[in-house]
Protein backbone atom coordinates (compact mmCIF):
# COMPACT_ATOMS: atom_id res chain seq x y z
CA UNK A 1 0.00 0.00 0.00
CA UNK A 2 1.77 3.26 -0.55
CA UNK A 3 1.46 5.79 1.51
CA UNK A 4 -0.08 4.03 4.25
CA UNK A 5 -0.28 7.01 7.16
CA UNK A 6 -2.56 9.04 4.54
CA UNK A 7 -4.40 5.95 3.86
CA UNK A 8 -5.19 5.69 7.27
CA UNK A 9 -5.57 9.13 8.40
CA UNK A 10 -8.63 9.53 4.71
CA UNK A 11 -9.66 6.03 6.07
CA UNK A 12 -10.59 6.90 9.47
CA UNK A 13 -12.04 10.58 8.59
CA UNK A 14 -14.74 8.18 6.01
CA UNK A 15 -15.59 5.56 8.84
CA UNK A 16 -16.05 8.45 11.31
CA UNK A 17 -18.17 9.72 8.87
CA UNK A 18 -20.18 6.79 8.32
CA UNK A 19 -20.46 6.48 12.20
CA UNK A 20 -22.13 9.94 12.90
CA UNK A 21 -24.30 9.34 9.47
CA UNK A 22 -28.25 10.56 10.46
CA UNK A 23 -29.26 6.93 8.63
CA UNK A 24 -32.03 7.26 6.54
CA UNK A 25 -33.13 10.43 6.00
CA UNK A 26 -36.89 9.66 4.64
CA UNK A 27 -38.05 12.35 1.69
CA UNK A 28 -41.45 10.53 2.25
CA UNK A 29 -42.76 8.23 4.92
CA UNK A 30 -42.21 3.96 4.79
CA UNK A 31 -43.62 2.58 1.78
CA UNK A 32 -45.10 6.18 0.42
CA UNK A 33 -43.47 7.16 -2.40
CA UNK A 34 -39.98 9.06 -2.90
CA UNK A 35 -37.56 7.08 -1.36
CA UNK A 36 -34.48 7.51 1.09
CA UNK A 37 -31.33 9.39 0.90
CA UNK A 38 -28.79 8.29 3.23
CA UNK A 39 -26.66 11.13 4.71
CA UNK A 40 -23.12 10.85 5.28
CA UNK A 41 -21.46 14.32 3.88
CA UNK A 42 -18.57 14.15 6.00
CA UNK A 43 -17.78 10.28 4.92
CA UNK A 44 -18.44 11.18 0.82
CA UNK A 45 -16.53 14.25 0.85
CA UNK A 46 -13.46 12.29 2.64
CA UNK A 47 -13.95 9.58 0.12
CA UNK A 48 -13.82 11.93 -2.83
CA UNK A 49 -11.53 13.90 -1.32
CA UNK A 50 -8.93 10.98 -1.56
CA UNK A 51 -9.87 9.77 -4.63
CA UNK A 52 -8.44 13.51 -5.84
CA UNK A 53 -5.56 13.55 -3.92
CA UNK A 54 -2.49 14.34 -5.88
CA UNK A 55 -0.31 15.49 -3.39
CA UNK A 56 0.10 15.53 0.75
CA UNK A 57 2.46 18.49 2.43
CA UNK A 58 4.01 18.92 -1.10
CA UNK A 59 5.01 15.72 -2.03
CA UNK A 60 3.40 14.06 -4.79
CA UNK A 61 1.41 10.54 -3.99
CA UNK A 62 1.12 7.44 -5.94
CA UNK A 63 -1.78 5.57 -5.01
CA UNK A 64 -4.30 4.50 -7.78
CA UNK A 65 -7.60 3.65 -8.17
CA UNK A 66 -7.72 -0.19 -6.87
CA UNK A 67 -6.28 1.37 -3.93
CA UNK A 68 -8.42 4.12 -3.79
CA UNK A 69 -11.72 1.71 -4.05
CA UNK A 70 -9.87 -0.79 -1.06
CA UNK A 71 -8.65 1.90 1.34
CA UNK A 72 -12.83 3.80 0.99
CA UNK A 73 -14.32 0.03 0.88
CA UNK A 74 -12.62 -0.68 3.88
CA UNK A 75 -13.69 2.45 5.60
CA UNK A 76 -17.52 2.27 4.80
CA UNK A 77 -17.78 -0.77 6.04
CA UNK A 78 -15.84 -0.58 9.68
CA UNK A 79 -17.93 2.88 9.55
CA UNK A 80 -21.34 0.70 9.65
CA UNK A 81 -19.96 -2.09 11.85
CA UNK A 82 -21.36 0.27 15.31
CA UNK A 83 -24.50 1.20 12.84
CA UNK A 84 -25.42 -3.03 12.43
CA UNK A 85 -24.52 -3.59 16.26
CA UNK A 86 -26.82 -1.05 17.57
CA UNK A 87 -29.75 -2.92 15.30
CA UNK A 88 -29.66 0.22 13.06
CA UNK A 89 -29.23 -1.90 10.08
CA UNK A 90 -26.64 -0.87 6.83
CA UNK A 91 -28.37 -0.36 2.97
CA UNK A 92 -26.08 -2.70 0.79
CA UNK A 93 -27.10 -0.39 -2.17
CA UNK A 94 -25.87 2.68 -0.70
CA UNK A 95 -22.42 1.13 0.05
CA UNK A 96 -22.02 0.19 -3.51
CA UNK A 97 -23.00 2.96 -5.09
CA UNK A 98 -20.30 4.74 -2.88
CA UNK A 99 -18.13 2.71 -4.09
CA UNK A 100 -18.88 2.80 -7.57
CA UNK A 101 -18.94 6.93 -7.55
CA UNK A 102 -16.20 6.99 -6.19
CA UNK A 103 -13.91 4.26 -8.33
CA UNK A 104 -15.20 6.77 -10.91
CA UNK A 105 -13.76 10.05 -9.71
CA UNK A 106 -10.42 8.05 -9.17
CA UNK A 107 -10.24 6.56 -12.30
CA UNK A 108 -10.91 9.95 -13.89
CA UNK A 109 -8.02 11.60 -11.99
CA UNK A 110 -5.61 9.12 -10.58
CA UNK A 111 -4.19 7.69 -13.70
CA UNK A 112 -3.57 11.26 -15.41
CA UNK A 113 -2.12 12.73 -12.06
CA UNK A 114 0.76 9.49 -11.10
CA UNK A 115 1.75 9.89 -15.20
CA UNK A 116 2.60 13.08 -15.22
CA UNK A 117 -0.19 13.88 -17.90
CA UNK A 118 -2.40 16.25 -15.64
CA UNK A 119 0.49 17.98 -14.23
CA UNK A 120 1.97 18.49 -17.74
CA UNK A 121 -0.99 19.62 -19.49
CA UNK A 122 -2.56 22.11 -16.28
CA UNK A 123 0.72 23.03 -14.34
CA UNK A 124 0.00 25.27 -11.82
CA UNK A 125 -3.07 28.19 -11.47
CA UNK A 126 -6.77 27.51 -11.49
CA UNK A 127 -6.96 24.77 -14.30
CA UNK A 128 -6.14 22.61 -12.03
CA UNK A 129 -8.91 22.81 -9.53
CA UNK A 130 -11.06 23.29 -12.62
CA UNK A 131 -10.55 20.53 -13.75
CA UNK A 132 -11.21 18.74 -10.07
CA UNK A 133 -14.19 20.38 -10.12
CA UNK A 134 -15.18 19.28 -13.69
CA UNK A 135 -14.60 15.51 -12.40
CA UNK A 136 -16.85 16.07 -9.42
CA UNK A 137 -19.55 17.49 -11.46
CA UNK A 138 -19.28 14.11 -13.97
CA UNK A 139 -19.24 11.95 -10.74
CA UNK A 140 -22.12 14.16 -8.98
CA UNK A 141 -24.27 12.75 -12.36
CA UNK A 142 -22.80 9.29 -11.96
CA UNK A 143 -24.03 9.06 -8.51
CA UNK A 144 -27.93 10.15 -9.56
CA UNK A 145 -27.93 7.99 -12.44
CA UNK A 146 -27.14 4.82 -10.05
CA UNK A 147 -29.30 6.19 -7.81
CA UNK A 148 -32.26 6.59 -9.57
CA UNK A 149 -31.36 3.31 -11.21
CA UNK A 150 -30.99 1.55 -7.69
CA UNK A 151 -34.66 3.07 -6.29
CA UNK A 152 -36.14 1.84 -9.93
CA UNK A 153 -34.82 -1.30 -9.51
CA UNK A 154 -35.94 -1.87 -5.65
CA UNK A 155 -39.64 -0.11 -5.73
CA UNK A 156 -40.14 -0.13 -10.13
CA UNK A 157 -41.33 3.90 -9.87
CA UNK A 158 -41.35 5.87 -13.12
CA UNK A 159 -37.24 6.42 -13.70
CA UNK A 160 -37.44 9.72 -15.05
CA UNK A 161 -38.94 11.43 -12.27
CA UNK A 162 -36.78 9.80 -9.69
CA UNK A 163 -33.66 11.01 -12.03
CA UNK A 164 -35.00 14.67 -11.98
CA UNK A 165 -35.45 14.41 -8.02
CA UNK A 166 -31.53 12.88 -7.54
CA UNK A 167 -30.34 15.77 -9.98
CA UNK A 168 -32.05 18.56 -7.74
CA UNK A 169 -30.59 17.20 -4.59
CA UNK A 170 -27.01 18.18 -5.89
CA UNK A 171 -27.78 21.75 -5.74
CA UNK A 172 -28.11 21.21 -2.06
CA UNK A 173 -26.17 18.97 0.14
CA UNK A 174 -24.41 17.43 -2.92
CA UNK A 175 -22.76 20.78 -3.83
CA UNK A 176 -21.17 20.97 -0.63
CA UNK A 177 -20.03 17.38 -0.52
CA UNK A 178 -18.08 17.96 -3.92
CA UNK A 179 -17.07 21.69 -2.70
CA UNK A 180 -15.81 20.51 0.41
CA UNK A 181 -13.43 17.37 -1.31
CA UNK A 182 -11.61 20.09 -3.64
CA UNK A 183 -11.03 21.98 -0.97
CA UNK A 184 -10.04 19.14 1.57
CA UNK A 185 -7.45 17.68 -1.28
CA UNK A 186 -5.94 21.03 -2.56
CA UNK A 187 -5.65 21.71 1.30
CA UNK A 188 -4.04 18.36 2.07
CA UNK A 189 -1.60 19.14 -1.30
CA UNK A 190 -0.26 21.90 0.80
CA UNK A 191 -0.51 21.76 4.57
CA UNK A 192 -0.66 17.66 4.70
CA UNK A 193 -2.49 15.85 6.89
CA UNK A 194 -3.34 18.76 9.67
CA UNK A 195 -5.82 19.78 6.99
CA UNK A 196 -8.31 17.36 6.79
CA UNK A 197 -9.71 18.48 10.83
CA UNK A 198 -9.81 21.93 9.78
CA UNK A 199 -11.95 21.80 6.75
CA UNK A 200 -14.12 18.90 7.87
CA UNK A 201 -15.56 21.19 10.45
CA UNK A 202 -17.20 23.04 8.32
CA UNK A 203 -18.83 20.37 7.32
CA UNK A 204 -19.90 18.39 10.19
CA UNK A 205 -21.39 21.55 11.64
CA UNK A 206 -23.77 21.23 8.07
CA UNK A 207 -24.22 17.65 8.98
CA UNK A 208 -25.79 18.55 12.67
CA UNK A 209 -27.64 20.99 11.11
CA UNK A 210 -29.20 19.12 8.74
CA UNK A 211 -29.69 16.40 11.30
CA UNK A 212 -31.96 19.06 12.56
CA UNK A 213 -33.97 20.25 9.80
CA UNK A 214 -34.96 16.60 9.09
CA UNK A 215 -36.06 16.25 12.54
CA UNK A 216 -37.93 19.32 11.81
CA UNK A 217 -39.29 17.80 8.65
CA UNK A 218 -40.56 15.07 10.23
CA UNK A 219 -42.58 16.12 13.29
CA UNK A 220 -44.06 18.36 10.82
CA UNK A 221 -45.86 15.68 8.86
CA UNK A 222 -46.31 13.75 12.36
CA UNK A 223 -48.23 17.43 13.05
CA UNK A 224 -50.14 17.03 10.37
CA UNK A 225 -51.36 13.62 10.19
CA UNK A 226 -52.02 14.08 13.80
CA UNK A 227 -54.55 16.93 12.61
CA UNK A 228 -56.18 14.73 9.83
CA UNK A 229 -56.59 12.12 12.76
CA UNK A 230 -59.47 14.53 14.56
CA UNK A 231 -62.26 13.14 11.52
CA UNK A 232 -61.31 9.63 12.79
CA UNK A 233 -62.21 10.52 16.57
CA UNK A 234 -64.76 12.92 15.76
CA UNK A 235 -66.82 9.57 14.22
CA UNK A 236 -66.79 11.54 11.00
CA UNK A 237 -64.72 9.46 8.85
CA UNK A 238 -63.66 5.17 9.10
CA UNK A 239 -60.75 4.89 11.28
CA UNK A 240 -57.57 4.97 8.79
CA UNK A 241 -58.90 6.48 5.75
CA UNK A 242 -56.83 9.49 5.85
CA UNK A 243 -53.55 7.13 6.29
CA UNK A 244 -55.21 5.45 3.23
CA UNK A 245 -56.24 7.81 0.79
CA UNK A 246 -52.57 9.65 1.70
CA UNK A 247 -50.27 6.79 1.17
CA UNK A 248 -52.29 5.38 -2.03
CA UNK A 249 -52.21 9.01 -3.56
CA UNK A 250 -48.73 8.93 -3.27
CA UNK A 251 -48.18 6.05 -4.69
CA UNK A 252 -50.28 7.42 -7.43
CA UNK A 253 -48.40 10.31 -8.12
CA UNK A 254 -45.29 8.97 -8.29
CA UNK A 255 -46.98 6.69 -10.99
CA UNK A 256 -47.78 9.44 -12.95
CA UNK A 257 -44.64 10.88 -12.55
CA UNK A 258 -44.67 13.75 -10.08
CA UNK A 259 -41.22 15.25 -8.42
CA UNK A 260 -40.65 14.83 -4.76
CA UNK A 261 -41.65 18.19 -3.89
CA UNK A 262 -45.51 18.12 -5.68
CA UNK A 263 -45.55 14.46 -3.60
CA UNK A 264 -45.50 16.02 -0.54
CA UNK A 265 -48.14 18.57 -1.02
CA UNK A 266 -50.18 15.85 -2.70
CA UNK A 267 -49.80 13.68 0.68
CA UNK A 268 -50.56 16.39 2.85
CA UNK A 269 -53.68 17.83 1.35
CA UNK A 270 -54.68 13.93 1.05
CA UNK A 271 -53.92 13.71 4.43
CA UNK A 272 -56.20 16.60 5.57
CA UNK A 273 -58.97 16.23 2.67
CA UNK A 274 -61.74 15.55 4.85
CA UNK A 275 -61.01 18.09 7.12
CA UNK A 276 -64.02 19.98 6.26
CA UNK A 277 -66.52 17.65 7.48
CA UNK A 278 -65.44 18.88 11.12
CA UNK A 279 -67.90 22.00 10.17
CA UNK A 280 -71.09 19.76 9.68
CA UNK A 281 -73.98 19.37 12.02
CA UNK A 282 -74.77 15.79 11.60
CA UNK A 283 -71.11 13.36 9.97
CA UNK A 284 -71.71 11.84 6.90
CA UNK A 285 -72.72 8.20 6.84
CA UNK A 286 -69.56 5.98 7.01
CA UNK A 287 -67.58 9.75 5.79
CA UNK A 288 -68.15 8.88 2.37
CA UNK A 289 -68.30 11.89 0.49
CA UNK A 290 -68.19 10.54 -2.79
CA UNK A 291 -72.12 9.66 -3.13
CA UNK A 292 -72.94 13.33 -1.97
CA UNK A 293 -74.46 15.90 -4.62
CA UNK A 294 -72.05 17.73 -6.15
CA UNK A 295 -72.99 21.14 -4.70
CA UNK A 296 -72.32 19.26 -1.07
CA UNK A 297 -68.93 18.04 -1.93
CA UNK A 298 -67.65 21.35 -3.33
CA UNK A 299 -69.35 22.89 0.19
CA UNK A 300 -67.33 20.59 2.38
CA UNK A 301 -64.04 20.99 0.12
CA UNK A 302 -64.20 24.86 0.69
CA UNK A 303 -64.91 24.11 4.17
CA UNK A 304 -61.83 22.26 4.45
CA UNK A 305 -59.73 24.78 2.50
CA UNK A 306 -60.49 27.52 4.78
CA UNK A 307 -59.41 25.05 7.59
CA UNK A 308 -56.51 24.07 6.13
CA UNK A 309 -54.81 27.57 5.72
CA UNK A 310 -55.27 28.14 9.19
CA UNK A 311 -52.68 25.36 10.03
CA UNK A 312 -49.36 26.84 8.09
CA UNK A 313 -49.46 24.49 5.24
CA UNK A 314 -48.15 25.54 1.99
CA UNK A 315 -50.85 27.37 0.03
CA UNK A 316 -51.09 24.94 -2.80
CA UNK A 317 -52.29 21.71 -0.03
CA UNK A 318 -55.05 24.08 0.72
CA UNK A 319 -56.19 24.67 -3.38
CA UNK A 320 -55.90 21.04 -3.23
CA UNK A 321 -58.31 20.33 -0.18
CA UNK A 322 -60.69 23.20 -1.89
CA UNK A 323 -60.58 21.99 -5.68
CA UNK A 324 -61.19 18.29 -4.77
CA UNK A 325 -64.99 18.27 -5.47
CA UNK A 326 -64.57 20.44 -9.01
CA UNK A 327 -65.09 19.06 -12.43
CA UNK A 328 -61.94 16.76 -12.78
CA UNK A 329 -61.19 18.15 -16.40
CA UNK A 330 -60.77 21.95 -14.42
CA UNK A 331 -58.60 20.35 -11.73
CA UNK A 332 -54.62 20.15 -11.30
CA UNK A 333 -53.29 16.71 -11.21
CA UNK A 334 -53.02 16.46 -7.20
CA UNK A 335 -56.60 17.16 -7.14
CA UNK A 336 -57.71 14.52 -9.18
CA UNK A 337 -55.48 12.10 -7.81
CA UNK A 338 -57.31 13.01 -3.96
CA UNK A 339 -60.67 13.07 -5.76
CA UNK A 340 -59.74 9.72 -7.67
CA UNK A 341 -58.57 7.81 -4.08
CA UNK A 342 -60.46 9.02 -1.91
CA UNK A 343 -64.08 7.80 -4.19
CA UNK A 344 -61.99 4.37 -4.09
CA UNK A 345 -61.17 4.37 -0.24
CA UNK A 346 -65.03 5.19 0.17
CA UNK A 347 -66.42 2.45 -2.67
CA UNK A 348 -64.35 0.07 -0.58
CA UNK A 349 -65.59 0.84 2.33
CA UNK A 350 -69.06 0.01 0.92
CA UNK A 351 -68.39 -3.08 -1.22
CA UNK A 352 -67.38 -6.37 2.05
CA UNK A 353 -66.04 -9.05 0.76
CA UNK A 354 -62.87 -10.00 -1.10
CA UNK A 355 -63.90 -8.79 -4.33
CA UNK A 356 -64.63 -5.22 -2.87
CA UNK A 357 -61.27 -3.59 -4.77
CA UNK A 358 -62.17 -4.96 -7.88
CA UNK A 359 -65.59 -3.47 -8.02
CA UNK A 360 -64.88 -0.23 -6.81
CA UNK A 361 -62.48 0.16 -9.30
CA UNK A 362 -64.76 -0.85 -12.15
CA UNK A 363 -67.18 1.67 -10.71
CA UNK A 364 -64.46 4.24 -11.10
CA UNK A 365 -63.67 3.02 -14.56
CA UNK A 366 -67.55 2.97 -15.61
CA UNK A 367 -67.50 7.20 -14.47
CA UNK A 368 -64.33 7.97 -15.73
CA UNK A 369 -66.36 10.13 -18.65
CA UNK A 370 -67.85 12.50 -16.08
CA UNK A 371 -66.31 12.08 -13.00
CA UNK A 372 -62.85 11.03 -12.63
CA UNK A 373 -60.16 11.56 -15.36
CA UNK A 374 -59.09 7.81 -17.24
CA UNK A 375 -55.20 8.67 -16.90
CA UNK A 376 -55.60 8.98 -13.08
CA UNK A 377 -57.85 5.90 -12.65
CA UNK A 378 -55.47 3.36 -14.92
CA UNK A 379 -52.89 4.82 -12.56
CA UNK A 380 -54.30 3.58 -9.58
CA UNK A 381 -55.22 0.47 -11.13
CA UNK A 382 -51.30 0.03 -12.04
CA UNK A 383 -50.73 0.72 -8.33
CA UNK A 384 -53.36 -1.68 -7.05
CA UNK A 385 -52.15 -4.32 -9.28
CA UNK A 386 -48.89 -4.30 -7.50
CA UNK A 387 -49.99 -4.36 -3.94
CA UNK A 388 -50.43 -0.49 -3.61
CA UNK A 389 -53.24 -0.51 -0.71
CA UNK A 390 -53.04 -2.30 2.43
CA UNK A 391 -56.17 -2.85 4.41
Amino acid sequence: MAEPEIALAFGLLIAVGEVLRRGPVRTAPPGRGSGERASAPLGAAGALAYALLGAAGGRPTTHGVAQTVAVVAAACLAGLVPRVAGGRGAAADDLVRRVLTVGFAAACFQPLYNSGTLTGWLADGPAYPLFMVTVLGLTALCDAVLAATLTRARTGWPYGPLLRDELRSLLGIGSAICATGVVISLGTAVAGLWALPVFCLPLLLTQFAFRRYAAVRATYRQTIASLARATEIAGYTRPGHARRVARLSRAVGRELGLGAADLDVLEYAALMHDIGQLSLLDPVPAGATAPLAPAEQRRIALLGGAVVRQTGVPEAVAVIVERQADPFRDQPVTARIVRTVNAYDDLVGESAGPGGPARALERLRRATAREYEPRVVEALARVLARGGRTA
